[in-house]
């Protein structure tokens, strides 16, 4: 599993970058990029339900992309998750599914069969319809003897509702090695209407036995965790482990997500086909087709977002009758090579070229139309990495990050300035990535500090990224003086919860104690609001 078969490979030699998983040869040498269920009689054989004698809903439910009428559920047959096989054969399952009023399930609104495919690693995705707008579900699957955990979800509200509050909690950056998903436990107790995950999903450096700053007593992970993964095989097995928490599992029963990745998802720091490594864009774009397809198997998304080979439409809308209007962002599958090798580094000619692109020219011309005539009063953009100027030091000398919106300044201005042109009065940019909570101020000009302010910024700091963290990081001092429009700079673990009205919106920022030990405590460590018409970030 650790390497891409030889015949893959030299397919993929023989073509060019991201073209060669479109052409047709390639299509069929590189089986794994189209391997979809068949029709008829060349379909797999079908496994008998009651032959399955070992749980199969190991990995619990999900539900996501919610619309006035419909929401997507997901869930995955696998009785050994951490296993190769996850512990099925090679055959077809049959599913049932219902969605009801009620968590009893006596008010049932809809249901039906769905078949779960081994080339889909047995993962379902239920788009189910006819549903009432912004109505509470309650959601289950069966199959032989064994019925799933029972997920909670709710639908968006019609188009031109008159909503007047949307609570939504955004989290980021779980590497499992680093802690516990103590802010997940939490979060699945709180009254909100959408989770937004922001990014780093899922690590893919290896995890050792012991779970590594989980350090684990009680389990010894298996063996084929303990190494970086490159494979459709071992990014599958690498979400079973992820989705085996039990913390993760509550969240994800408990809400609807609205998920986007970042780079970890794939490779650290990649951009489009370049490689951290250097290694051929071809033999890269495998291990990123293989990334994809597990990515979208394994997350609530809908049937547009499902990849073709090493390719997968991720940016989409989501709409909140007239109160919001979401436009969920991908900043790493069309974005420019990263300047001067990325890292930290003093802005010069090749960050600041105008060709440079975070979202690829497509994508950007989708954001910047979508905010034409969109009429809802708040429009949030759901991204991974930190979008105002961050300097590390107040001084001459400063530098900025290159794989931050820093290092893209050109496309960071035709995004503000499309917002503007757009007569959009309440942008918010949601932001993960860094590891630590941030609530700036954006500035038409972050030049001069007394320049208007055009919108705010939430960065959501990570669910266990970084270990436990601490309130002050080491270069807070720092930061905060060369960036006098960041209003809040937190390093503790967690999430933030943002409560939209017609008036104003909220922000909560909460933190966990600790994450390398089971059983933080939760606390609240600052709130901002800003006004309706009125951008940037106030204490609560």
């Amino acid at each position: 599993m650790n390497s891409h078969q030889p015949e893959l490979r030299a397919a993929a030699r023989r073509l060019r970058r991201r073209h060669f998983l479109t052409l047709t040869a390639a299509a069929a040498a590189l089986a794994f990029a189209t391997d979809l269920p068949a029709a008829g009689a060349a379909s797999a054989a079908e496994l008998d339900p009651r032959k399955i004698t070992e749980n199969p809903f190991t990995l619990g439910v999900a539900s996501g992309d919610p619309l006035p009428d419909s929401v997507l559920l997901w869930t995955r047959l696998a009785p050994r998750p951490l296993e190769p096989d996850s512990g099925l054969p090679d055959k077809r399952v049959l599913v049932t599914w219902e969605l009801a009023h009620d968590e009893a399930f006596l008010r049932r609104v809809t249901g039906g069969t769905v078949t779960a495919h081994p080339e889909f690693d047995h993962t379902l995705h239920v788009e189910a319809t006819g549903l009432a707008p912004d109505r509470r579900y309650y959601y289950r699957f069966r199959t032989g003897t064994w019925a799933s955990p029972t997920g909670r979800t709710r639908t968006a509200p019609a188009r031109d509702a008159v909503k007047s509050r949307l609570r939504l909690a955004a989290v980021a950056c779980q590497a499992y090695h680093h802690g516990y998903y103590t802010a997940h436990r939490h979060l699945a107790g709180e009254d909100v209407d959408l989770v937004v995950h922001l990014g780093d999903y899922l690590y893919e450096y290896a995890v050792d036995g012991a779970g590594g700053s989980r350090a684990y007593t009680d389990r010894h992970l298996p063996a084929h965790f303990d190494r970086e993964t490159t494979t459709l095989a071992d990014y599958r097995l690498r979400y079973a482990l992820y989705k085996s928490d039990p913390d993760l599992m509550a969240a994800h029963a408990a809400h609807p997500f609205a998920v986007t990745w970042d780079d970890h998802e794939t490779e650290n720091n990649y951009a489009d086909e370049t490689s951290e490594d250097n290694v051929p864009p071809e033999e890269f774009l495998l291990r990123r087709a293989g990334a994809y397809r597990a990515y979208w198997e394994n997350q609530p998304l809908r049937s547009p977002q499902r990849p073709d080979g090493a390719d997968m439409r991720l940016y989409r809308r989501l709409r909140f009758g007239r109160l919001a209007q979401f436009d969920i962002l991908d900043t790493r599958q069309y974005r420019s090579q990263r300047a001067y090798g990325g890292g930290w580094h003093k802005p010069g000619p090749e960050s600041e070229a105008a060709s440079r692109t975070m979202t690829g020219e497509t994508q950007e011309r989708w954001l910047l139309d979508g905010w034409k005539n969109s009429g809802p009063t708040w429009n949030v953009v759901p991204q991974q990495v930190t979008f105002a100027r961050r300097r590390d030091l107040p001084t001459a000398d400063y530098k900025l990050s290159m794989d931050a919106w820093d290092g893209y300044p050109a496309a960071r201005k035709r995004f503000l300035d499309g917002a503007e042109a757009a007569g959009v009065q309440n942008l918010m940019v949601l932001a993960g990535d860094a590891h630590v909570g941030y609530g700036f101020d954006l500035k038409k000009d972050f030049d001069d500090p007394a320049s208007r302010t055009v919108g705010t910024e939430i960065a959501t700091t990570s669910v266990s990224s970084g270990k436990d963290g601490s309130d002050r990081p080491a270069n807070f001092d720092n930061l905060v003086a060369a960036n006098p429009h960041l209003k809040f700079y937190n390093g503790r673990r967690g999430y933030t919860v943002i409560t939209l009205e017609t008036e104003r919106a909220r922000a909560d920022f909460k933190t966990v104690s600790e994450v390398t030990r089971p059983g933080g405590t939760l606390t609240a460590a600052a709130s901002f609001v800003t006004e309706a018409g009125r951008p940037g970030l106030t204490p609560a």
